[in-house]
């Protein structure tokens, strides 16, 4: 009787062992799946690439459905205010005019008929997309419809003009003067970055 525990003890042994050896090798195998599937799989681009990528379509649409359809090279200036223009019928800023009570009333306490319009500081970021996206996508620096002094010109008129309807003040940031410490060797400034320099 003891042979046949030994023997069965043995069949037990190289059982588990062989099944040990085809685990080992189907999780190799799955650990190379794996490596193989996280090289193939691109990097998430970033919210700002995302939205770059979406604003460079819409306005490629726009210039398919424009009448006559406009071609990349062939856009100026003048389109993009346009296109611009064309934004402003999905706005969601009330942009009071002047003849309505509210001009100039941050919280207006009642509604007015004022229209809705694209909000300045949306305008302003969508136009630093599509320029940087013009220049991504093989477009020259000195071409670049997007940067022309038109359209620069539009943005400050749009933000001043909504300033003024909506009583809100768009300041610029001022840049913080470096801070001064003075020690018993000298005089140090720190940087931009918090560094300290010498004086």
């Amino acid at each position: 009787m003891s042979a046949a525990v030994a023997a069965a003890a043995a069949a037990a042994t190289a059982t588990s062992s062989l099944s040990r050896g085809y685990n080992n090798q189907n999780q190799s195998q799955s650990q190379s799946h794996m490596n193989q599937a996280t090289l193939l799989v691109p990097p998430v681009p970033s919210r700002y690439e995302s939205q770059k990528r979406r604003d460079w379509t819409t306005f490629g649409q726009y210039l398919k459905n424009h009448r006559p359809p406009l071609s990349l090279s062939r856009c100026s200036g003048a389109n993009v205010l346009e296109f611009l223009r064309y934004l402003d019928q999905f706005g969601k800023t009330k942009v009071h005019s002047d003849s309505c009570p509210f001009f100039g009333h941050p919280n207006p306490p009642a509604p007015c008929p004022c229209p809705l319009k694209q909000a300045w500081g949306s305008l302003d970021a969508l136009i630093g997309r599509l320029r940087a996206a013009f220049e991504e996508n093989g477009g020259h620096p000195e071409t670049n419809p997007f940067g022309v002094r038109a359209v620069r010109l539009y943005l400050r008129d749009v933000r001043d003009t909504q300033a003024k309807a909506r009583g809100i003040a768009y300041e610029k940031k001022k840049r913080r003067k470096p801070q001064l410490h003075s020690n018993n060797t000298g005089t140090t400034a720190m940087d931009s970055e918090g560094y300290a320099c010498s004086i």
